[in-house]
């Protein structure tokens, strides 16, 4: 019965969004960079391979601005507003609207990610990538971007102002990219122990991500992904509680 409280706050956020022009603006940007990304950055038809790589290559970083701009608002907007205080006094827990928002954000998340098929298309007419490697990529996409919304969602609760929940998400979810990327480790491999180097890696996005994208759907990348956004999650819910105590 709980359950359906979480499902209503999903409809209810998700039809705002598609209210005002923020979810058509943001699904034109995402396409139309996707394409930029892939296609001419990418090297798409230089490189003659039947692949998405040039495509998922840009998503950390493509994410890393588009995210939080979608994540500010989930909470910074309510407190800004006062609409926090009308939410919380329906008949739902705290949790329920924390999980009931994030979901909605990353349900429209992979709405905007489903919407580049005819990227997929275009490849497949062009020659004949393995599909099956093509369906990780997503699947990790999409883990990756609920990886960012939920930790959106925590700075979102910390302040009333989106722009500033903005940006310190963007430095928070830069630390996790960065943690695995090759300049960082080598740094850390010239005097640091082994242990303390896979440490920082296994904590990066581009890591797990980039062991999905290859097709290799390993049970501890998907717990990785999926425990980042708990633990987010219930920071979140820790810190509306608090708010709500004051």
């Amino acid at each position: 019965m709980r359950s359906y409280y979480t499902w209503v706050i999903l409809k209810r956020e998700l039809s705002s969004y598609f209210a005002t022009p923020i979810a058509y603006v943001f699904i034109v940007i995402f396409l139309f960079l996707s394409g930029i990304f892939t296609f001419y950055l990418g090297n798409f038809f230089a490189r003659s391979q039947a692949d998405l790589s040039p495509f998922f290559n840009f998503h950390p970083w493509l994410y890393l601005f588009l995210i939080p701009a979608l994540a500010m608002r989930l909470w910074a907007e309510e407190r800004k507003s006062g609409t926090i205080e009308l939410l919380l006094t329906l008949p739902v827990t705290v949790a329920e609207a924390v999980v009931g928002k994030f979901l909605a954000a990353w349900v429209f998340t992979g709405i905007a990610l489903a919407l580049t098929f005819p990227i997929w298309l275009t490849v497949n007419y062009l020659g004949k990538p393995d599909n099956s490697v093509i369906l990780a990529g997503y699947l990790g996409s999409w883990l990756m971007a609920g990886g960012f919304l939920a930790i959106g969602s925590c700075i979102s609760a910390l302040t009333k102002n989106q722009v500033i929940a903005f940006v310190i998400t963007v430095v928070v979810c830069l630390a996790f990219i960065l943690s695995g990327f090759p300049l960082v480790l080598d740094f850390f491999s010239g005097w640091a122990p082994q242990w303390l180097v896979e440490t920082i890696s296994s904590f990066s996005f581009l890591t797990h991500f980039n062991a999905i994208g290859k097709g290799i759907i390993d049970i501890r990348d998907l717990i990785y992904f999926l425990t980042l956004m708990a633990f987010w999650l219930f920071a979140t819910a820790i810190l509306i509680e608090m708010k709500k105590a004051d």
